[in-house]
């Protein structure tokens, strides 16, 4: 799942909604007509037919039939625009009240949101998974509230590997060169490796490729590293053996993940790391598809990129009792056990967990659900990840090009963030 959840009333959650006047702020109505929140999402759905507006609309009408003083006006937005449009609603006072994206600490720093246990009931609070709630911290106080979770592994194309003699699955680097080289003179047509280090998550796939060589976003006492010499090595091992030989898309750092994924549900795509999600787009589109432990430099990957998605809930329409009321509903085992399943992701509440764990349903799900105990993730509660986080979307990928320069640059963004604050 390359590089990598959500809530409340009046300020930024999941998809988006706008809002006309709240009280006294921008971003909802209130009166005595009731209270409006608006909510602002991530989509998770790769066509029309799959976006995640339906889902939270049904969720908002439903929710609107049980407590008819408070309606939902949602707004989902697709991943590669979504840090950039909350932005321009925050700067110009058009602030969600609940917004579900990829990261909250950008917005703990600057004080804008709800403390989680001011918007979400004791019973909800308790049901979340404890070490995605504990990721949900800064300084020792939880903000962010963890939506879905997913973990990468390795997919591989089991008719491709066939036709080019390949056996089992690679193990690591020089494994993963090796059958590469086999499926580009043998198989024409597919690409050996789909790399995508485009801006739709360029710090998730990178992250994976450093963490195979020993390095990483940051050091032990939670330091920016990120031109350390692993990660340097790992970007010009891609650049020497999969990008110049022609093994990979012909300019990485343009190409996003959707279209990774698209190629290798379409059998045009021979191996790439995935998420979950990857699992039904490869049923749908007929492909033979193994899922193994990530590459690393001199072997199988222990540990895996671990991704957690964020509800979070905003200050600014000072809607803290109706955020609550939609939060504690949201995240009933109802409504989070049919977004897992509708996009195959993994669950952040216990009782959802036992549902998917317990029904026999999700077998696809269970290599999955190995790695995550060892999984690593980017470091959310650092205030400065979501500037950081943005900065590699931005020119990570440009890091297989000229990897000591690219990286050298993000490292002296990262250290400017951080003085900076």
């Amino acid at each position: 799942m390359n590089k990598r959840l959500f809530v409340v009333a009046c300020a930024s959650t999941i998809g988006a909604l706008a809002l006309s006047a709240c009280g006294s702020g921008g971003g909802g109505t209130s009166g005595d007509q009731g209270v409006t929140l608006k909510l602002v999402a991530a989509d998770y759905g790769d066509k029309a037919s799959n976006s995640s507006t339906a889902y939270w609309k049904d969720v908002a009408q439903r929710f609107t039939a049980a407590n008819p003083k408070i309606k939902v006006d949602v707004q989902v937005i697709n991943w590669n625009d979504i840090d950039t449009q909350v932005k321009t609603m925050i700067q110009s006072g058009n602030v969600p009240d609940v917004l579900q994206t990829g990261g909250y600490a950008d917005k703990v720093a600057d004080d804008l949101l709800y403390k989680a246990d001011e918007v979400l009931s004791p019973t909800t609070r308790a049901n979340l998974i404890d070490t995605f709630a504990k990721a949900g911290e800064v300084d020792g106080t939880q903000y962010g509230i963890p939506f879905v979770s997913s973990a990468r592994a390795f997919f591989y194309n089991k008719a491709v590997f066939a036709k080019a003699g390949i056996t089992e699955a690679p193990k690591s680097w020089d494994d993963l060169r090796d059958a590469a080289k086999k499926i580009k003179a043998k198989v024409p047509g597919v690409t050996p490796y789909a790399l995508p280090l485009g801006p739709e998550e360029a710090q998730g796939e990178s992250l994976i490729w450093e963490l195979g060589n020993g390095g990483g976003f940051t050091d032990d006492k939670g330091t920016y590293t990120l031109d350390s010499k692993a990660n340097v090595e790992a970007f010009s091992w891609l650049k020497t053996n999969l990008v110049e030989p022609g093994l990979t898309y012909a300019n990485p750092a343009t190409t996003d993940r959707k279209t990774a994924f698209a190629d290798f549900a379409a059998g045009k795509a021979a191996m790439l790391n995935g998420h979950p999600s990857l699992i039904q787009m490869s049923k749908d589109g007929k492909v033979d598809y193994g899922v193994a432990p990530i590459p690393g430099r001199t072997g199988a990957l222990e540990s895996t990129l671990g991704v957690a998605d964020w509800t979070m809930a905003f200050k600014d329409n000072g809607h803290k009792e109706e955020i609550r009321a939609f939060l504690d509903f949201a995240y009933s085992k109802e409504n989070t056990l049919k977004f897992d399943e509708m996009y195959n992701l993994m669950p952040v509440t216990k009782d959802t967990l036992q549902e998917m764990t317990g029904n026999g349903r999700h077998k696809d799900l269970e290599p999955f659900f190995a790695l995550l105990p060892n999984a690593v993730f980017y470091p959310l509660g650092d205030t400065t990840w979501d500037a950081v986080s943005a900065e590699i979307k931005k020119s990570g990928g440009t890091a297989v090009n000229d990897p000591a320069g690219a990286l050298g640059q993000l490292q002296k963004k990262a250290e400017d963030a951080v003085s900076d604050q």
